[in-house]
C-alpha cells in the first residue's frame, strides 16, 4: 500500500503531462481552422453547382436564428443583409426567427431593470421585419423565457403581446407558449411545421399538455402531407458541434467560466476540465445531454427518422452547421447576432462561425436548395461559402479523371 501511495504524485504529474499535451494539441487545431467554413470531404464540390435554372424560385424561407443582440443603432451587418433577401424575394417568401429574440432574459415587465434596453432591440428587430410583404413567423427560445427560469412563462407572453401590438403581420407560434405542432401552409406543396422545443425543458409555469402528444400529432401531420416539402422549424437543434452539444475549446478547458460570461479569466487549469465533462455527459438545463433535452430529442428524432427528405432549422447555438442524417436535413442557423465555437468534422457536412443566415429556396421543378447568407467586413454579402441542392438529392459531381472501362471480349461464335 505505501508503494502505491508512493506512485501517487508520479501518477498525478502523468495525467497533467497527458491533459496537458492534448490541450495543447487541440489549441493548435483550432487557431487552424476557427472561424473558417468547413465542409466534409464528400462534398467539397459544392462551389461547382449550382441551380441552373432561370425562374426564380417558388418560395424562399431565410431562417435566422438568436437574432437577439442586434445592434440598435442601424448599422447592424446581419439585418442589412436580411433586408437585401427581403428586396430580392418580395412577398414570395417567409422570415422565420428561430427564437431568443431578446437578449439576455427576454423582455421584462415594463419599468423593471432591462426593460429599455430590450425594447430598443425587439424594435430594431420588428422594424427590419416590418417592410417584408410575404410571412413573418417568431418562434421562441429558452433567453425569452427569462433563460428558462421558473417565470419564464411571464416574459414570453409579454414578448407575445409586444409583437402582436407592434408588428400585427407577425405570427408567434405556436401561441400562447403551447407546444405545438402548428401547420402553416406556404406555398402550394410547401408545408412548415413549429415547434416550441423550450416547452419541454421549461421549468416552472407553461400551459398544460400531454408531454407524448404534440408527437403523436407530429406524426399524422406528417404522414397525410407525405407528397409536400416539409420543413420543421424549433428552437433547439437535434445535431450539433457546438457548445449545447458537448463541444468546447481548450481555452474553455482553462477559463471554464468564459463559458458562462466571456470575459471571465480565472484560470483553472485541470479543474476547468470538469465543466465541460460535466455538460457533456449531465448537461445544463439547455444542453443535449440534459435529461429533459435528450427525451425531447430523442421522441422528435424517432418520427422524424420516419419521414426522409425533411428538412429541420433550429437555433441556439452561435453558429451556422448543416447535418445530413438518415435521408433528411437538420440545420442550425443561429448566427443571427452572435458568434461561438463549432468544432469541424463529426457528423456535420457543414460549419461555420459567422454571423449569418441559411436559405431555403424551393422551385417548381421539384428543387430545394440551401444557401447561406453572411456579411462581409464592409457590410455586403460575402461570397458563398456553401450550397447544396437538398431536393430531390445532393448532386454528385462526376469523378474529374473518368475511370477506366473494363472491356469484355466478344464471346467465341
Amino acid at each position: 500500500m505505501a508503494f502505491l501511495y508512493s506512485l501517487f504524485p508520479y501518477m498525478l504529474a502523468a495525467l497533467a503531462t497527458m491533459l496537458t499535451g492534448w490541450l495543447l494539441v487541440r489549441y493548435y487545431q483550432e487557431r487552424h481552422y476557427r472561424r473558417r467554413p468547413y465542409v466534409a470531404p464528400a462534398r467539397n464540390d459544392w462551389a461547382r453547382h449550382a441551380p441552373a435554372l432561370a425562374a426564380a424560385p417558388l418560395h424562399r424561407i431565410a431562417l435566422l436564428g438568436d437574432p437577439g443582440a442586434v445592434a440598435t443603432d442601424g448599422s447592424d451587418a446581419v439585418l442589412r443583409l436580411l433586408a437585401d433577401w427581403q428586396q430580392e424575394t418580395q412577398a414570395a417568401g417567409t422570415i422565420i426567427l428561430l427564437g431568443d429574440n431578446v437578449y439576455p432574459t427576454g423582455l421584462p415587465a415594463p419599468g423593471q431593470p432591462g426593460r429599455a434596453a430590450a425594447e430598443l432591440r425587439l424594435n430594431a428587430l420588428l422594424e427590419a421585419l416590418r417592410p417584408f410583404k410575404g410571412n413573418l413567423i417568431l418562434l421562441s427560445g429558452n433567453h425569452d423565457w427569462n433563460k428558462g427560469r421558473p417565470d419564464g412563462y411571464e416574459y414570453l407572453r409579454r414578448q407575445e403581446a409586444y409583437v402582436a401590438e407592434h408588428l400585427p403581420a407577425a405570427h408567434y407560434l405556436p401561441a400562447n407558449g403551447t407546444p405545438g405542432p402548428v401547420a402553416v401552409q406556404l406555398a402550394e406543396g410547401l408545408l412548415l411545421l413549429v415547434l416550441n422545443t423550450q416547452w419541454w425543458v421549461q421549468q416552472g409555469d407553461r400551459p398544460a399538455s400531454d408531454v407524448k402528444e404534440p408527437f403523436r400529432q407530429l406524426q399524422q401531420l406528417l404522414e397525410a402531407n407525405r407528397h409536400q416539402r416539409i420543413v420543421v422549424a424549433g428552437h433547439h437543434p437535434l445535431y450539433s458541434n457546438a457548445v449545447h452539444g458537448g463541444k468546447f475549446t481548450a481555452k474553455q478547458h482553462v477559463f471554464p467560466l468564459t463559458t458562462v460570461h466571456k470575459q471571465a479569466y480565472l484560470p483553472l487549469p485541470f479543474i476547468g476540465s470538469l465543466l465541460p465533462l460535466y455538460r457533456k455527459l449531465v448537461g445544463a438545463a439547455e444542453d443535449m445531454a440534459h435529461p429533459r433535452y435528450r427525451k425531447m430529442r430523442r421522441r422528435l428524432l424517432r418520427v422524424l427518422h420516419q419521414y426522409p427528405n425533411l428538412v429541420y432549422a433550429a437555433g441556439h447555438d452561435h453558429n451556422l452547421q448543416f447535418f445530413e442524417r438518415q435521408g433528411s436535413h437538420f440545420l442550425v442557423s443561429g448566427a443571427g447576432s452572435k458568434t461561438a465555437f463549432v468544432q469541424k468534422g463529426g457528423r456535420a457536412t457543414f460549419v461555420h462561425e459567422h454571423k449569418g443566415f441559411f436559405s431555403l429556396d424551393f422551385y417548381a421543378n421539384g428543387e430545394t436548395w440551401l444557401r447561406t447568407f453572411e456579411p462581409a467586413p464592409d457590410g455586403s454579402r460575402q461570397p458563398e461559402v456553401f450550397r447544396q441542392r437538398l431536393h430531390p438529392g445532393p448532386v454528385v459531381a462526376p469523378p474529374l479523371v473518368a475511370a477506366p472501362v473494363l472491356q469484355v471480349p466478344a464471346a467465341a461464335e
